[in-house]
């Protein structure tokens, strides 16, 4: 599975598991974020057409954090060091 099709099944399901753990509701996640209800949902059923910037927002008001992984970059980190 390429990354976007591992970011089309994980995304929408790590936002709605943490919303509803979260006990909110799409318009209450949206509020929260600054965003559309129909953002959230359509984020929630796989839509990946959203801004990165609306995606860190809706993800900052579930306190989850996003992180990259580069072993290129790591590696000329530790050169320089």
């Amino acid at each position: 599975m390429n990354t976007l099709e591992r970011f089309k099944k994980e995304i929408p399901e790590l936002v709605r598991t943490h919303r509803k753990k979260s006990a909110l509701s799409q318009a209450a996640l949206a509020n929260l974020a600054g965003v559309g209800k129909t953002v959230i949902f359509d984020l929630e059923h796989g839509k990946m057409t959203i801004q990165l910037d609306t995606l860190l927002r809706i993800l900052g008001a579930l306190n989850i954090e996003m992180r990259f992984h580069s072993p290129l970059l790591q590696a000329m980190k530790e050169t320089q060091s």
